[in-house]
């Protein structure tokens, strides 16, 4: 007890901080921030826990588990930022906790701490953990999923020895509530993103069973004179259909099916009754088989895409993965100790990077799923070498050490430069000092061979990068985000506003005017300037650059009431009212 309580210690000092120290602080980011917070607060304030709607219309884009939860936020701390990402937080830290004990059962206590502390610590998890969108809800969902299989499926370590051989060979829950709770959890991911949040953490464990259940000997295993008939052989020796229907059936289907719909059906059938089938056709047809089919929004990239994003989004760990890989894929080879969980989780990870590599619309976070087993294999590495540190691991930690300095001198160099060409604040650049200093400190403790203190300075220096670029530098940098300078100035004028764009539109916009925003694109000029004279309290948000295409069409009955330069373009924001003169 008193190791488990000093872990959690290690795994909230460095989760915590990162995940909710200025959660509030920056305004939503566009796009999908204030859609989906914006969606919460139309449901709120129309009582409508079904059906999605954003700037009034229906929003087919996610299902609604997120809203329920952010709504749920909201009628405790009142809308705003820190609700709409409160929950995304939560289960953030939640997902790193399960990632803990997942190492803890698997391999050991300290393999789940380092896999925890890596999760926490990386980029790309803490993004969503911060972010008001789905992604945390469904990595957490799954996650759990995952989570209660291995914990049903997997004896603990001190009971593996007495295990019995049908035990050791099933890995597979025989508590059938266990199974339920596993489904439900599904059932719940599939509230949260669809389809996926079943498909793919079923994908996972029935490979698994297919490679651990694998009967020796098997004579498609002999030795081939043809190289290639043997590889072929041994590839799809686990899709044998005898084998593959015997796994598949051991997983019970059927339940799975029961539950998940119990869980998720309802929701979407209710849906589907309010909106006559638009949402179920915009949310399946559209989100889910275009995307799959065709790359949508310009989000596209070659099949190895994820091999490559993968690269910033497991920063700083990532430059650890080839060997991390290489051990995993040494232990399954070799059927050494620990075999089976390596398989589990090399599956979670395969799988998931093939299955989006698959799809056509491309996007860095849909294999945040994957983090966790990304986290566990990272864990089992570090945990190895500071056991037994080899020639091996001193090649790659002073890779690393000198990747964090090459990487803090670009982030801080970029940094300077951009912010102060775009944002007239290069202050943002500063974060790059931090893996500069950790690579340095890194690179002295390899030199005086102080293993196990270069991996503690990773692990800090990972931790500090996180905090400052996601709790210091993005509210700095949101700082110029200026509209709600616009809607102040807004509101001191007329209290049920009614607004318009021409030529510009932020997502955003909707959320913080708290009402929704009529747009008029290129080819309404006239519309645009119209719309400004047809009386009331009429708004219209446009740009400087625009501004000389409407000037001639509104004429000297319109002024400006604010203007503000528009973020990260070089244009400003212009509001524009009827004059009073």
């Amino acid at each position: 007890m008193r190791q488990l309580l000093r872990h959690y210690g290690w795994i909230l000092l460095v989760a915590v901080p990162v995940f909710f120290v200025n959660l509030g602080a920056p305004k939503l980011w566009d796009r999908d921030e204030p859609r989906n917070a914006g969606c919460a607060v139309e449901m709120l304030e129309r009582h409508d826990w079904v059906v999605p709607v954003f700037n009034d219309e229906l929003r087919v884009h996610k299902p609604v588990l997120l809203y329920w939860f952010m709504m749920s936020a909201y009628a405790v701390f009142g809308v705003g930022e820190f609700a709409a990402r409160f929950w995304s937080a939560v289960f953030g830290l939640g997902t790193v906790l399960m990632t803990y004990h997942m190492g803890r059962r698997l391999f050991s206590p300290s393999v789940g701490l380092w896999s925890a502390i890596s999760l926490a610590s990386c980029l790309m998890f803490p993004v969503a953990a911060r972010a008001a969108t789905p992604d945390s809800v469904l990595v957490f969902f799954t996650t759990a999923a995952t989570a209660v299989y291995v914990f049903g499926a997997f004896p603990k370590r001190k009971e593996r020895g007495r295990a019995t051989d049908a035990q050791e060979k099933t890995y597979f829950p025989a508590s059938w509530p266990l199974v339920v709770l596993i489904y439900a959890l599904m059932g719940l991911a599939v509230l949260a993103k669809g389809p996926v949040g079943f498909l793919l953490p079923m994908a996972v464990i029935g490979m698994f069973l297919l490679i651990v259940r694998l009967p020796a000997g098997d004579p498609s295993v002999e030795p081939h004179r043809d190289p290639v008939i043997q590889f072929v052989r041994r590839l799809f020796r686990p899709f044998a259909p005898r084998h593959f229907f015997s796994v598949l059936w051991s997983m019970r289907p059927l339940t799975a099916t029961v539950v998940i719909l119990a869980v998720a059906l309802p929701w979407y059938l209710w849906v589907g009754l309010r909106t006559d089938g638009e949402w179920l056709r915009g949310f399946f047809l559209v989100h889910h088989f275009q995307r799959a089919t065709e790359s949508m929004e310009g989000h596209t990239g070659p099949f190895f895409y994820y091999l490559i994003a993968i690269i910033p989004s497991f920063f700083p760990w990532s430059l650890l993965l080839l060997p991390t890989f290489e051990q995993a894929a040494n232990r399954i080879r070799r059927r050494l100790t620990s075999y089976a969980p390596y398989v589990l989780i090399t599956c979670w990870a395969a799988l998931y990077i093939a299955a989006f590599s698959c799809a056509q619309t491309k996007l860095p976070n849909y294999i945040t799923p994957a983090m966790p087993a990304l986290a566990l294999l990272t864990g089992c590495f570090l945990d190895r070498v500071r056991r037994q540190w080899h020639s091996l691991a001193e090649y790659w930690f002073r890779f690393t050490f000198d990747g964090l300095v090459i990487v803090g001198v670009c982030v801080g160099t970029a940094g300077v430069i951009a912010g102060w060409a775009v944002l007239g604040d290069g202050w943002v650049g500063l974060v790059g000092i931090v893996p500069v200093v950790g690579g340095l400190i890194g690179r002295r403790y390899m030199s005086q061979a102080r293993h196990r203190d270069a991996i503690a300075t990773l692990a800090v220096t990972a931790g500090v990068f996180a905090f400052a670029l996601f709790a210091l530098a993005a509210p700095q940098v949101s700082r110029h985000r200026h509209c709600d300078t616009l809607f102040a100035a807004m509101y001191a004028r007329a209290s049920e506003p009614q607004i318009a764009t021409y030529g510009c539109f932020e997502s955003s916009w909707v959320f913080y005017a708290r009402r929704p925003i009529q747009e008029f694109h290129g080819d309404d000029l006239k519309k645009a300037a119209g719309f400004i004279h047809q009386g009331g309290d009429r708004f219209l948000l446009t740009t400087s650059k625009a501004w000389p295409e409407l000037e001639p069409l509104v004429g000297g009955d319109v002024e400006i009431l604010a203007r503000v330069p528009y973020f990260m373009r070089r244009r400003d924001l212009l509001l524009l009212v009827p004059s009073t003169r």
